[in-house]
């Protein structure tokens, strides 16, 4: 099969995000927990101090301030998880595919002869949630790919899959 062959759309065309030839892993739900989590970090205190100040002062119209603040947590709330749905890999023989984006799709190919080297990474609150980035580096110093929400098991599985499928795709070179 080509490397073009892709899913037919309704239109007949084919759709550059849906090969024919993928298995796609989805990320961890767990990412979308910590993601969640953040933003109650970031938008919990924003909507008490604005509701404190919306009381203190006794104006109808500073109630705006925290009304605005709620209403694009709730907004982000109930993004966050259809983001993280939409955020999957796959392995190819020849390359790695990842994908993202629901609005704005993004579909990432990285041959495995350009990768050069491999990162796991995991933050304070990528460990509590226990999920994990895999960050790849390319030939081109411009261009990389990570995959954020893996299972530490399955980062580092994959970081010893893609390098050595680097390193083997390199040896011919």
């Amino acid at each position: 099969m080509t490397s073009d062959a892709t899913v037919p759309t309704a239109d007949g065309t084919r759709d550059p995000f849906a090969p024919l030839d993928v298995t796609w892993t989805p990320v961890s739900t767990r990412l979308a927990r910590a993601r969640l989590t953040v933003l109650a970090l970031w938008f919990g205190p924003l909507v008490l101090a604005g509701v404190v100040v919306a009381v203190a002062t006794g104006e109808p119209w500073v109630w705006v301030w925290p009304g605005v603040t709620a209403a694009l947590a709730a907004w982000q709330s109930w993004l966050i998880p259809r983001q993280v749905r939409a955020m999957a890999y796959a392995e190819r023989a020849e390359d790695l595919l990842i994908r993202r984006g629901i609005l704005f799709r993004t579909l990432v190919v990285v041959p495995y002869g350009r990768m050069q080297y491999v990162d796991v990474t995991a933050g304070p609150l990528a460990r509590r949630f226990r999920i994990a980035s895999v960050q790849l580096h390319t030939a081109s110093p411009g261009t990389g790919a990570s995959i954020e929400g893996l299972p530490p098991q399955e980062a580092a599985r994959l970081r010893d899959r893609l390098a050595s499928r680097g390193e083997s795709r390199l040896a011919g070179l």
